[in-house]
């Protein structure tokens, strides 16, 4: 077989229909709040952690939508509450993440 410099990789299409998403339905249950976030990437950017660690509001709510596992990154949340300070939705991530914390506990 001729190898052309490339390779095919596995899909990474997430089947949205096949999802656990009970754990973010129960969030907005808590926080109704967390369904305004428009993924702007602005809590990204303020983040301390997320320059060193990955932390991303963002990212959480995003990979609680897709049901994946968010528990490496809420470990390095700092509660500095940067993120809330500059969303433009007004969100109190700082309380998100605390009740994102009574979920999986």
């Amino acid at each position: 077989m001729t190898d052309f410099g490339f390779k095919l990789s596995k899909s990474s299409t997430i089947d949205l229909s096949k999802v656990d998403t009970s754990q973010f339905e129960q969030l907005c249950r808590l926080e109704p709040g967390a369904r305004t976030c428009i993924s702007c990437g602005s809590c990204s950017a303020s983040c301390t952690a997320g320059s060193l660690s990955g932390m991303s509001m963002r990212k959480v709510l995003l990979s609680m939508q897709r049901g994946q596992d968010i528990k490496p990154m809420l470990k390095s949340c700092m509660l500095c509450g940067k993120c809330t300070m500059v969303c433009p939705r007004g969100l109190n991530t700082r309380n998100i993440i605390l009740k994102i914390c009574q979920i999986y506990d």
